[in-house]
């Protein structure tokens, strides 16, 4: 038997596991001490009532012999692949129910969707940018090359005309910067994209925290059929972390190398997947529906309220950030030229906050650090004093 080696090329620990280690330590060792956790992007608020109705009824026809199921379609039910579809036809987005397949979540699609990729191929990634991009690529024995993100290009890299990519992996808002791009910069990654035959691999798990007139999804974007995967999440949108649900959007035409990838994938699925439970997808259905798009928009309210508390401790500190707005997280400058880890470490101490090295995310994060708004709001007030205190 034959290991894969290219695990050697992973560090040690995930980033999130190495945060909560460092957090469980300093518990233990301060347990009078009330710590605020401000770095994983856990929600907190509970499930919609027309996602929790939706699914109590489901449960109680899994309860009877007449509306029993078994087994589900690899790709997804019917009603619930409508609902999402129905969801982008609001956005101008003509993505028909059989392009859309369900999955357990953004994170497995992610990784997943590789199998459809030959080994070996250049994948052209943000830096910073959420590790699972760079992790899984690492596993299947890709060259990764970076898009570096700073302050001066707001954290919004842009296409490199001489460099060359097979997969370009895009999300908008950014996590973990909270920055996002307008459509014009989008059209240029799409132009660039069919220029280098290459696909996009955008994520969208935070399009719903979008106010201000930006694309909510790539298939906005002239073209972007032509070029594109659009993975989408019920995460953050609706409060799915723990109930978990996702998806995958491939247009039917989509082809690279003589192969159809809407085909492959199809093919993948049925191979390797066994299909999100009834139960669940009967409750993301009711998070498209308008009830619960209207109740899940009350709770991204109550997490961007927060954002504002974040935003304006920072604007009153001067302290340069982006994010904050059309996305839940924050990204700020270290202050007094700090390093993330550094930075980390004395939040925690000082101030008993926990949040995200940026140097986590990629080696254009060092100096930077991540600050969540999903916590309640009585916390998020508390956090803020509390880092006042400290760095005034």
């Amino acid at each position: 038997m034959k290991a894969n080696k290219n695990y050697q090329n992973l560090q040690d620990s995930y980033l999130f596991a190495t945060i909560g280690q460092k957090v469980k330590a300093y518990s233990e060792a301060n347990s009078d001490k009330k710590i605020i956790r401000m770095g994983i992007g856990d929600v907190t608020l509970p499930l919609a009532p027309a996602v929790v109705a939706a699914m109590q009824k489901a449960v109680a026809e899994m309860g009877e012999p007449e509306t029993f199921r078994g087994y589900g379609d690899y790709y997804g039910c019917d009603f619930l692949r409508t609902a999402i579809s129905d969801y982008y036809k609001k956005k101008d987005a003509k993505i028909s129910h059989e392009e859309v397949f369900v999955s357990d979540g953004a994170k497995c699609d992610v990784s997943n969707i590789l199998d459809i990729f030959a080994t070996g191929s250049v994948a052209l990634v943000p830096d910073p940018v959420y590790p699972v991009y760079v992790d899984t690529n690492i596993m299947a024995g890709n060259k990764i090359i970076y898009a570096p993100g700073n302050e001066e290009n707001n954290f919004l890299p842009m296409p490199d005309e001489g460099v060359k990519c097979d997969i370009i992996y895009i999300c908008s808002p950014n996590n973990p910067t909270g920055a996002v791009y307008n459509k014009e910069q989008l059209q240029k990654w799409v132009n660039y994209a069919i220029a280098q035959d290459a696909i996009i691999l955008y994520d969208s798990a935070y399009e719903a925290f979008i106010t201000d007139d930006l694309p909510t999804t790539i298939f906005q974007i002239e073209g972007a059929e032509k070029c594109a995967i659009e993975i989408g999440s019920l995460s953050k949108t609706a409060g799915f972390t723990g109930t978990r649900c996702g998806y995958a959007i491939i247009p039917s035409t989509l082809e690279r190398d003589g192969m159809n990838l809407h085909k492959m994938w199809c093919r993948r699925q049925a191979t390797k997947y066994n299909a999100l439970p009834y139960i669940i997808q009967r409750g993301a259905e009711a998070a498209f529906l308008p009830e619960g798009l209207a109740q899940n928009k009350k709770n991204i309210e109550y997490y961007m309220q927060n954002a504002k508390l974040l935003s304006a401790t920072l604007d009153e500190l001067g302290i340069w950030y982006s994010g904050g707005k059309n996305a839940p997280y924050v990204w700020l400058k270290c202050p007094d030229g700090l390093k993330s880890w550094d930075f980390f470490d004395m939040l925690i101490e000082k101030a008993n906050v926990v949040g995200t090295p940026g140097a986590g995310f990629g080696s254009q994060g060092e100096g930077f650090f991540r600050l969540s708004a999903f916590g309640s709001k009585e916390n998020t007030t508390e956090a803020m004093e509390r880092v006042k205190k400290f760095l005034k």
